[in-house]
């Protein structure tokens, strides 16, 4: 990883600096862009939360790995290099982050979260997909269907969601998986005392009939800049609950269109599983999740970009 990374970087600029492009924008931590979208936050924050629930084992593997050595300097680098102009952050958490850790100018730092296709992620599509997709699940109507979504499991905190289902011990609660990992096996492994309740399906290409089947949206993550599964879901009125240390948090509103846990809080996150399940029956909510995520079309935040590339542009003129 460490010389793909490395050696992709060098091309990338050596490729520029032959061109002699106006803007460079860089998604990837590459120090000399004009432009960087923070689309992945902050590698060292990561590994700060990540070290507080690992074992003194893992933390000395931590420490010594040299590719997350490579990616905190070359972070370091991008962030504090002279010729970099404007850092687009997905979050006001990310854009704090990078604040507090580097020398930089706070002027530098636009926040731009990321856009949803609200025609795409509709509400119309719960009631058109919903009955098939549960039937499908194999769940009763009374069921209530908690949804992850994402890969990456324990970044995402699949294992307090799956604790949190046994303390909730409710057996109208079924939590539904999406996304891949390689020690899934590990996750099916702590979930099986919870039997049929608990269903790995593996990534998916279409995950809206499941928006659809799904009562409410949990993601208890240990880090996560900002994820777009929360805005499908709730551009297709499904309330969320996220942790705290992930960008969504900023867009949830608590018991209006969603909720907020603390990660690795699985007894907290088992608590707001049953005041969501008291909670999810009442219109209000599925409207206010909807409306939540109308500013955030596609066209709005494409807006935004381009007025942020035209400023840059006059500037250098």
């Amino acid at each position: 990883k460490v010389w793909r990374d490395w050696s992709f970087a060098r091309a990338a600029r050596a490729a520029w600096r032959r061109e002699g492009f106006d803007l460079v924008q860089s998604h990837e931590r590459i120090p000399g862009c004009d432009v960087y979208r923070a689309g992945d936050g902050v590698h060292r924050r990561w590994l700060e939360l990540r070290a507080r629930a690992a074992s003194l084992f893992e933390r000395l593997g931590i420490a010594l790995n040299p590719y997350h050595r490579y990616v905190c300097a070359a972070e370091r680098q991008l962030f504090e290099h002279p010729r970099l102009r404007a850092v687009i952050c997905n979050s006001r958490m990310v854009a704090d982050e990078i604040r507090r850790g580097f020398r930089i100018s706070p002027e530098k730092l636009h926040v731009v979260y990321s856009g949803v296709d609200l025609g795409h992620f509709h509400p119309r599509l719960r009631g058109e997909l919903r009955g098939a997709a549960r039937a499908e699940i194999g769940c009763s109507p009374r069921d209530t269907l908690f949804l992850f979504v994402g890969s990456g499991f324990s970044r995402k905190g699949l294992g307090a969601a799956i604790e949190a289902l046994k303390i909730a011990n409710h057996r109208s609660y079924w939590l539904i998986v999406v996304g891949k990992d390689r020690e899934a096996a590990r996750f099916m492994a702590d979930a099986a005392p919870l039997g049929d309740r608990v269903r790995f399906l593996g990534a998916r290409d279409d995950v809206r009939p499941l928006y659809a089947a799904a009562d409410c949206l949990i993601l208890p993550t240990r880090y996560d800049p900002f994820p777009n599964t929360v805005l499908e879901a709730l551009a297709m009125a499904l309330p969320a609950i996220v942790s705290t240390q992930c960008g969504a948090a900023e867009i949830i509103e608590p018991g209006v269109n969603g909720w907020l846990c603390q990660a690795d809080d699985a007894a907290g996150l088992a608590r707001l599983l049953r005041g969501a399940d008291e909670a999810i029956r009442d219109p209000a909510l599925s409207a206010a999740a909807r409306a939540s995520v109308e500013r955030f079309s596609l066209d709005a935040m494409a807006g935004r970009l381009t007025a942020l590339y035209q400023r840059l542009a006059a500037e250098a003129a």
